[in-house]
């Protein structure tokens, strides 16, 4: 490579590698695993060392990744949260020790053992006392400035709010998320059709930098502390003995810290490291190697980025071979329909692989994925298993592309793709795989409101099975419901009201319950204004829907497909022969003083909700929206108003008081 393309190439590097710390630093959301960030950093590093002309000290190579969020104070550390230097072999961890045991002769340094450790996959973090109280902590940031999280780290239960002694010290941990608590919140996730984390330490890094610290608080956060960062009043020969003192003034510290003399105990403790890997509860991606001997290392120094007194071996990513026996489907909570490989079983970093999600359809054809295909199983971030390859050159001569069922496994309802979506979704309302949440929906306040028949109460009956669909709510007897909890006939018998008194609702809040994809409490109301009758609505064609404003073609075809579905047919005749009201109760209006015009409501208002002034709005012909446009009529704006009230000074909207809108509604 000559000066030129080595030039080039250092360049491209140096954006990809900026591009991608940006995306795991501060945006907690990589694109790319941590072992090919690596490795974009050590070819980077390596053409910076053979051609030193084209170094920078704005290069990531040189500096720390990672910027502070808006929204955090800064906080400038006393001591630099310096990062590791990263090895990828064992020949590179003897060479960085033969160069120490050099060093150790020339200063005739007596005594120098070495510790090493697990490399904790979290985020680092400083924590400071004055006089054994914790007041302040903040994340590393770029080392020298980092961001104060102090009240997100209070929610962190193993962060001990005062110390054994009244002692001023500043110590350094990683905060992380243990491997099953990872495994438990992807899990809700996936049922909340909600995005997975991609792995733990990236949950945990975003989860400490929320700035809602209520947020962090329902986030299985942990630490483990390594380093005395500074310490007022007290001295230490070796890092050993300081992390046994840091354990007796309660800090959990990193459980694993191996002792060594020589490489070859060095070579054996990674080893060991390595093997035990999978049995560890929470993640790590290397082995720290630390020099114990504390005056030494303040020999030793440091660079602008990491210590000369300590190194990070990182483990290889491991990956096996193994063949899809079958694709099956599950349905998730929202109707979701996953595919999922099984697989002959096949022990990746120390655990046994029999199954593995394939994502969706597109995923599938993008790897191109058969039934009967050898393919590349990896952990990714040492906790998901994923088919990273198909071996092509072994796949069967009559495999057979899969292709996603039409049709529910669970309960046979038609299951469709929305344009721009990359999920399948059942469609049956009485799909059992979906009951639970769509029992939760139907009762919920915006709904049918029917106040006492909570998450937990629903989980009850359909565990003893008083419910096994929706209209069944309205079959429970006095009896059913008491034997739920202790003295629980006053519990009865005001939930069998609130059942009752929900039979009553207008026709709006039942298709509300219904649960239509993109059908909500606006559109509920404007489809009940229209059609007066669940008949009506039933009967109505895409194109007559399509018509309707704020209803357009997707609305229109999702509301079809729901009610031509025979459950939906079923589920609306048992609600009818149950007393449940399927029509408008609304009388026409003959006030439409608002009648072609939109409002915008925005800050909080005095006398009213905001869904009481929507509904006043709406009584007298008028409708509201949720963002400012050049349509926009009118911006009632309350108190504390924000962007919408800015937006519509610039577009010359018509701004109203409260006052003035009480004016308009006399």
């Amino acid at each position: 490579m000559n000066k030129e393309q080595a030039k080039n190439r250092i360049e491209n590097l140096r954006k990809q590698v900026e591009y991608h710390a940006k995306r795991y630093y501060d945006d907690d959301d990589p694109e790319i695993s941590d072992f090919e960030y690596d490795m974009l950093m050590v070819e980077l590093r390596n053409l910076e060392k053979e051609f030193p002309e084209f170094k920078s000290k704005e290069s990531l190579t040189q500096k720390v990744g990672g910027h502070v969020k808006e929204g955090f104070t800064k906080v400038t550390h006393e001591v630099p949260l310096q990062s590791l230097q990263d090895v990828f072999s064992i020949e590179e961890v003897e060479e960085y020790i033969n160069k120490i045991e050099e060093r150790k002769i020339e200063e005739k340094i007596k005594e120098n053992r070495y510790v090493v450790e697990t490399k904790i996959d979290g985020l680092s973090a400083a924590l400071e006392y004055k006089n054994g109280k914790f007041i302040r902590g903040a994340t590393r940031g770029n080392g020298i400035v980092g961001e104060d999280v102090t009240e997100n780290l209070k929610t962190v239960k193993t962060i001990p709010m005062e110390l054994t002694e009244k002692i001023d010290i500043i110590v350094r941990g990683e905060v992380f998320i243990s491997k099953d608590d990872f495994e438990k919140m992807n899990q809700e996730r996936e049922a909340n059709e909600e995005e997975l984390f991609k792995n733990a330490r990236n949950a945990a890094a975003g989860s400490l930098r929320q700035l809602d610290s209520k947020i962090t608080a329902k986030r299985p956060l942990d630490i483990y502390i390594f380093n005395v960062q500074k310490i007022e009043g007290k001295t230490f020969d070796s890092h050993f003995e300081e992390l046994e003192y840091l354990s007796k003034l309660g800090f959990n510290v990193n459980p694993v810290r191996i002792a060594c003399n020589t490489m070859e105990e060095i070579k054996q403790a990674i080893k060991k490291i390595g093997e035990d890997r999978e049995s560890l509860t929470f993640g790590i991606d290397g082995a720290v190697v630390k020099v114990d001997n504390l005056k030494f290392r303040e020999i030793l120094g440091t660079t602008a980025k990491t210590p000369r007194w300590a190194v990070a071996y990182k483990y290889p990513p491991e990956k096996k071979q193994t063949i899809v026996k079958n694709i099956i489907c599950q349905v998730g909570r929202t109707g979701v329909i996953t595919p999922m490989a099984i697989l002959e079983p096949v022990v990746v970093a120390g655990s046994t692989i029999s199954k593995t999600t394939l994502h969706n359809e597109d995923f599938i054809k993008q790897k191109d994925i058969r039934i009967g295909d050898t393919v590349v199983i990896q952990k990714a971030g040492d906790v998901i298993p994923e088919i990273v390859e198909v071996i092509k050159e072994k796949r069967p001569k009559n495999s057979k592309e899969f292709k996603m069922p039409d049709r529910c496994p669970v309960c046979g309802a038609e299951a469709i793709r929305e344009e721009g979506e990359a999920a399948i979704r059942c469609t049956g309302i009485e799909c059992p795989a979906k009951l639970n949440r769509n029992l939760v929906h139907f009762v919920s306040r915006e709904a049918m409101n029917i106040d006492g028949l909570g998450e937990n109460i629903i989980g009850q009956l359909l565990e003893r099975k008083l419910i096994e669909n929706i209209a069944d709510i309205y079959a429970l007897k006095f009896e059913d419901i008491a034997s739920l909890k202790k003295n629980g006939s006053k519990f009865a018998q005001n939930l069998i009201d609130s059942i009752e008194r929900s039979k009553q609702n207008d026709l709006s809040k039942l298709i509300t319950a219904l649960g239509i994809r993109h059908v909500g409490a606006k559109a509920s109301k404007v489809l009940a204004k229209k059609y007066k009758d669940i008949d009506n609505l039933m009967e109505a064609s895409v194109e007559e829907l399509a018509m309707i404003e704020d209803i357009g073609p997707i609305v229109a075809n999702s509301i079809r497909e729901f009610f031509i579905q025979d459950q939906t047919k079923d589920l609306i005749k048992r609600l009818k022969e149950s007393g449940v009201n399927t029509k408008s109760l609304e009388e026409k209006n003959i006030d439409e003083r608002f009648s072609g015009q939109t409002f915008v409501l925005t800050g909080s208002l005095e006398n009213f909700t905001r869904q009481e002034a929507s509904d006043i709005i709406e009584k007298f012909g008028g409708k509201t929206s949720g963002s400012v446009s050049k349509k926009t009529s009118y911006v009632l704006a309350g108190e504390d108003a924000g962007s919408k009230l800015t937006k519509a000074r610039e577009l010359g909207i018509n701004i109203i008081t409260e006052e003035q809108f009480r004016e308009m509604i006399k």
